[in-house]
């Protein structure tokens, strides 16, 4: 039987791609009975009925799964930010790897609109600390098709979710990458759901061959609920490196004494700024765990 990927689930109707073809499908009454829930991101087996349309007949073994939004197999995130119009926003970003890091998935971070800094190289210094972490990076210029490759080769063959707030030129990017997806400006989010009259909905695009992007909003509104404090340096990797050679066990990295996090920041051997957000993210985290009990 043919295999396809779901894009999309609207009102019990599974729209499943196999290559350049999308059939409408119904799901077999078994999933219920197991207590199954096709996803968008699923990988299915189906059979195809006339020309447009079929039944999902089996779920494949799923990598992951997401609830916020509800999506299956997702590879990476890509987090979006433009350097100006809107000013990059690094503790966003920091926010936004937290849940990364929580759902143990790989993160990658894009500048856009470069073409808006005097010198490109200043592209590279926001970049370079996530970098020496460990995450993949890229800055792009649409207007003038730098960077473009280097992007196209970090989403191939992968289901990325794609993340960062409105206006960093998302939907720029992927018509740049994809010009026959004739995305218009704001159109992810309306298909999301987002708008006043839509449907709510999640969809996930083909962009090239093997290679698929969704938007995923639940990464830009980030909140703390349901985090325990400790998993918070987890998410954080530079802390969580230095929290090794902390002096007491279950450091939190505020005010303990024998913190090698704190001594980190204050000698300059980590980010001073990535410090501070740690310190209000603990905040927050604190007072929501405080008003779950």
């Amino acid at each position: 039987m043919p295999e396809g990927i779901i894009t999309k689930a609207i009102s019990g109707f599974y729209y499943v791609q196999d290559g350049d073809v999308v059939r409408q499908c119904r799901a077999r009454g078994v999933f219920k009975k197991q207590g199954l829930n096709p996803l968008v991101g699923d990988r299915v087996v189906y059979t195809a009925i006339g020309g447009q349309e079929g039944v999902v007949e089996e779920l494949l073994p799923r990598k992951n799964e997401l609830v916020r939004p509800p999506l299956a197999n997702l590879d990476q995130c890509v987090l979006t930010f433009s350097v100006r119009e809107p000013d990059f926003n690094p503790k966003l970003l920091d926010r936004m790897l937290v849940q990364v890091e929580r759902e143990s998935l790989s993160a990658v971070i894009v500048l856009t609109k470069v073409d808006l800094l005097q010198d490109k190289q200043d592209a590279d210094r926001f970049l370079q600390p996530y970098r020496e972490m460990g995450y993949q990076a890229a800055w792009v210029s649409t207007a003038t098709g730098e960077g473009v490759e280097q992007v196209h080769d970090l989403l191939a063959g992968k289901l990325s979710g794609l993340a960062g707030n409105s206006g960093v030129g998302k939907s720029t990017l992927l018509n740049t990458l994809a010009p026959g997806l004739n995305l218009t400006i704001g159109e992810i989010s309306q298909k999301l759901g987002r708008g006043k009259h839509t449907t709510r909905h999640s969809e996930i695009f083909r962009i090239f061959e093997g290679t698929f992007v969704i938007d995923t909003p639940g990464f830009a509104t980030l909140e703390f609920a349901g985090m325990e404090p400790p998993i918070l340096a987890q998410c954080f990797r530079d802390i969580w490196e230095l929290s090794h050679d902390c002096k007491y066990r279950g450091c939190l990295h505020a005010s303990e004494d024998g913190c090698a996090v704190r001594a980190g920041a204050e000698a300059g051997t980590m980010s001073s700024a990535r410090y501070a957000h740690y310190l209000e993210f603990l905040g927050e985290v604190k007072e929501a765990k405080e008003r779950r009990y």
